[in-house]
């Protein structure tokens, strides 16, 4: 092994959205790689692992090697020329590049979404339609005596929530841990999680709704018909008994994932739900929070909305902001064919969009930034090569509870960030507005 090698403490993964700050990073500064990563989960390790600095093209024109400064022109070109572009990503890179994304999709009267629109899109909808009783993570460790999982699987998807934020660790009022909790995780199947919990209640799928409405109407005092089991799997025994457990504890919280958001219902259950806690704040103290994926993906949905009102699907071509899910959204732009042109940060859609949409996406020119060759960078017409977030370049990300973070970058990459490569972008883009605006 190299002899130089750098500490990194308070280091933050940037896999998942825990962006868990405590991790304490080995680096050899000689192969430029992560050899060892002290508290990560098994995603966290492996994310470290595998970023290696390979040698690859700064920029790709048309499967052409270039330099980052000839793609920049490229994109710029296309960007300016464009009549209706979308620009789209956004959910792993830091909220400083989001905001040059932002400008650049203002200024060139674009579609902006990020992948909000594909995962708690409809939890966004909810926010702005019913409000949101909100809690730290911090503070759920400490105070909550009741947990509720619905519609997730943390022991695989976010690894670390149980340990770091809300199952097993230790709180100021909780003092014995998983002791003082009771943990409830409500799911359509047993996953890898169920074990956790000391109540576990299976919903038949697409009746999440029925059962939030049916808890709704008991907190209420409210008369519910014991056919609901029939209806959604769940006893009117197992709902009462819920409801008295959500009355009668002294902090509850609702965590939910893409089971309830991207099931029957969409954003009204994640209405309902919210709407639920609310109601629990009559008799105590709950709160709802969305487990989300992607590393920043909670920072663009912040940045995006106190840019522009809105969290994601917003159309500039207007000169102002518009937000309207289904006809500004990625998937249905590229599906009905409406895009011209396609700025792609940090995301891969032609690995998970719908076929028609991925088809169209080889009919317009597509610009892509990411550290790695992926299914989008294939059919890009300019490619470029950046840093990896969190691991190369410095900047700010926000935690699935919105709290903002500094990252602590383990060694230097070659290539650019996507902060420096958006900068440049925006301001050609706008030196060529300029021009066209005086012929």
């Amino acid at each position: 092994m190299s002899d130089n090698i750098r500490i990194v403490e308070n280091a933050t993964c940037t896999f998942c959205g825990c962006v868990c700050d405590d991790m304490v990073l080995t680096v050899d500064l000689d192969q430029k790689r992560i050899t060892k990563s002290k508290n990560a989960c098994v995603l966290g390790k492996a994310w470290f692992a595998e970023h290696t600095i390979e040698e690859r093209p700064y920029a790709l024109i048309e499967g052409r090697e270039a330099t980052t400064a000839e793609g920049i022109e490229a994109a710029a070109q296309i960007l300016a020329q464009a009549r209706f572009p979308v620009v789209y990503g956004l959910s792993d890179t830091t909220c400083e590049a989001q905001r040059q994304a932002v400008a650049i999709a203002d200024m060139v009267g674009a579609n902006l979404d990020t992948t909000t629109s594909v995962c708690h899109g409809p939890s966004g909808i909810a926010f702005q339609g019913v409000g949101e009783s909100t809690a730290t993570l911090g503070e759920i460790k400490n105070r909550a005596d009741l947990v509720i999982y619905w519609g997730g699987n943390p022991a695989e998807s976010h690894p670390r929530h149980f340990t770091r934020y809300s199952v097993t660790p230790k709180g100021m009022f909780i003092p014995n841990g998983k002791k003082d909790r009771t943990v409830v995780l409500v799911d359509v199947r047993r996953t890898p999680s169920a074990p956790v919990a000391d109540i576990f209640i299976q919903v038949k799928p697409r009746s999440d709704f029925e059962v939030l409405w049916a808890l709704r109407a008991l907190v209420k005092g409210r008369q519910v018909d014991s056919s609901i089991e029939e209806r959604t799997g769940v006893s009117l025994e197992t709902l009462v008994d819920l409801v008295e457990r959500m009355k009668n504890c002294r902090y509850g919280v609702l965590f939910f994932g893409m089971g309830l958001t991207m099931t029957r219902g969409r954003h009204f259950n994640s209405g309902a739900l919210l709407a639920l806690a609310t109601d629990l704040n009559q008799y105590t103290h709950f709160v709802a929070k969305p487990v989300r994926g992607h590393g920043n993906v909670t920072g663009a949905d912040n940045v995006v909305s106190w840019q522009t009102g809105f969290p994601f699907g917003i159309n500039f071509s207007l000169g102002y902001p518009r937000f309207n899910p289904g006809e500004f959204t990625t998937v249905d732009l590229l599906a009905r064919g409406e895009a011209d042109a396609a700025l792609i940060i940090a995301s891969d859609p032609a690995a998970n969009f719908p076929k028609a949409a991925v088809e169209y996406m080889h009919k317009i020119p597509v610009i892509v930034l990411d550290p790695k060759p992926t299914h989008t960078s294939r059919l890009a017409k300019v490619a470029f090569t950046t840093a990896t977030y969190g691991i190369n370049t410095a900047g700010t990300v926000y935690r699935m509870d919105d709290v903002p973070l500094t990252l602590r970058p383990a060694f230097e990459s070659p290539y650019p960030s996507d902060l420096e490569v958006l900068t440049a972008l925006r301001k050609r883009v706008h030196e060529l507005l300029l021009a066209k605006a005086k012929q």
